[in-house]
C-alpha cells in the first residue's frame, strides 16, 4: 500500500474529476489524501470521503479566473502545500491539473516522489477565455504552454481525460500532448455504474432543460435562451442551472431577466456533491452542455463530465458538433449534437432529445485498469 498525495486547486468539495481517481486508487488500497484549495474557505478543513481524506487549505479568499489575485492565491497554496509535504513526504505525489504541477515537479526534485500528472483541460487556454483578440493574453497564453509541457514531460506518467476514439477524426488531449513528445493514457471522467433511478419515456406537458456544473461564462445561456425562444410558447421548457463559477452572477442575473420574459419555470442553485447531482437531476429531461469553440479546451478534446453522469441517469445530453464531444455522444448514442450559433438547430435537437432515454453502456473500466497497472508499476 502506497501512500498517495493528490493536490487539486478548488475545495474538492468534491470535484467528481479528482474523486474518482482518488476512490479508484483507495480501492486497489492506497493510502489517498486530497490537498485542497478552498478559496472560499467555505468547507471543512479536514473531512473523509468514500475512504478518501480531504485536506483542505485556509489561507485566505482567492478568487477564479486568469487574474492577478488569483496568481497570487495559487502561489501561497503551492507554497503551503509543498511545505506540508517535504515535512512528511508521501509515496506518491498526484497533481490534477497543470496550475499544481509545479509542486509535484519541486518534490520530485527534491526528494524522488515518483509524479502523476493528470491533465483535466488545457490551462494556457483559460487565459484567452473571454478576450479572443487579446495580443498581450495570447502572448502569455504561449508562455504558460512553453512552462506547462517542459513540466509535463517531468511527471513520471501523465493521464488524461481525453483521447480520439477508434475511426474517429476529431483529436483529444492525448493527441495534443503528442507533438510535444508526451504520451499519456486516456482516463475519460465517466461514473462507476447506472443509476437505480432512470428517466422514464414518457409524453408530458412540462419538461425541463438542466445544466448541472461549473459556469465559466455567459455566451452558452444567451444562446440556450435565443433557442428557447425559437420554440413556440407552449413547448417551451423549464431551465434548471445549479453550480458555481466565475461567470455564475452574471449568468443569474442573465436568466433572471430573461425567464419571465420567455414565460418559463427557472430554477437556480449554486454549488452541489455528489448526492447533490443525483437528486437535481431527477426532473431534468435534456442536458445542456454547449460550450464556446473559441476556447481551446473544446476543439482540442474537452468531453463534458455531466454528458457521462446524465446519460447514467438515462439523460440524454445536447452537446457541440464538430468536436471530439460531439463525436463521442453521436457514437454512443448519449443524446443529440448541433452546431455552436445555430439557433434552430439547437432548439430543434432540444425538442428532439425531450422524451428520449438513453443507457451508458460504457463505464471505463478498460482504461481504469490500465491506470491501475501502470501506477503500480511505478511505485
Amino acid at each position: 500500500m502506497a501512500s498517495v498525495a493528490m493536490v487539486v486547486s478548488n475545495a474538492c468539495s468534491p470535484d467528481p474529476r479528482v474523486m474518482r481517481s482518488a476512490r479508484l486508487l483507495a480501492s486497489s488500497g492506497h493510502q489517498v489524501t486530497v490537498h485542497a484549495f478552498d478559496r472560499q474557505q467555505g468547507s471543512p478543513m479536514s473531512e473523509i470521503i468514500d475512504g478518501v481524506r480531504v485536506m483542505r487549505y485556509h489561507i485566505g479568499t482567492h478568487t477564479y479566473g486568469s487574474q492577478i489575485s488569483t496568481l497570487l492565491g495559487l502561489r501561497a497554496f503551492a507554497k503551503t502545500v509543498k511545505k506540508t509535504l517535504l515535512t512528511n513526504p508521501p509515496d506518491c505525489v498526484y497533481c490534477h491539473d497543470a496550475d499544481t504541477l509545479s509542486i509535484g515537479v519541486e518534490l520530485k526534485k527534491k526528494v524522488g516522489l515518483p509524479l502523476v500528472f493528470d491533465m483535466h483541460d488545457l490551462q494556457h487556454t483559460w487565459l484567452v477565455m473571454g478576450h479572443p483578440g487579446s495580443i498581450l493574453r495570447a502572448f502569455l497564453a504561449r508562455r504558460v504552454e512553453k512552462r506547462n509541457l517542459k513540466n509535463i514531460r517531468k511527471a513520471d506518467l501523465v493521464v488524461t481525460s481525453s483521447g480520439a476514439i477508434d475511426n474517429g477524426v476529431h483529436a483529444g488531449f492525448r493527441e495534443y500532448l503528442q507533438p510535444h513528445g508526451i504520451e499519456a493514457m486516456v482516463v475519460e471522467n465517466r461514473p462507476n455504474r447506472c443509476d437505480d433511478h432512470q428517466k422514464q419515456n414518457e409524453t408530458k406537458e412540462d419538461w425541463t432543460v438542466g445544466y448541472l456544473g461549473r459556469v465559466r461564462e455567459i455566451e452558452p445561456f444567451q444562446l440556450l435562451t435565443q433557442a428557447i425562444e425559437h420554440l413556440p410558447v407552449e413547448s417551451r421548457p423549464s431551465i434548471k442551472i445549479a453550480g458555481d463559477g466565475t461567470s455564475v452572477d452574471a449568468v443569474h442575473e442573465h436568466l433572471l431577466s430573461e425567464a419571465p420574459r420567455l414565460g418559463v419555470d427557472l430554477n437556480m442553485s449554486l454549488a452541489f456533491d455528489t448526492d447533490g447531482f443525483s437528486e437535481l437531476i431527477n426532473d431534468v429531461d435534456v442536458m445542456y452542455a454547449m460550450y464556446n469553440p473559441n476556447r481551446g479546451n473544446i476543439r482540442q478534446g474537452a468531453l463534458p463530465v455531466k454528458m457521462f453522469d446524465a446519460a447514467s441517469f438515462g439523460v440524454p445530453t445536447l452537446v457541440n458538433s464538430d468536436c471530439l464531444m460531439g463525436e463521442v455522444c453521436k457514437n454512443e448514442h448519449l443524446g443529440g449534437v448541433a452546431q455552436w450559433g445555430n439557433v434552430e438547430s439547437i432548439a430543434s435537437e432540444l425538442l428532439a432529445q425531450r422524451e428520449k432515454t438513453v443507457t451508458l453502456l460504457n463505464f471505463g473500466t478498460k482504461q481504469q485498469e490500465t491506470f491501475i497497472e501502470a501506477f503500480e508499476h511505478l511505485l
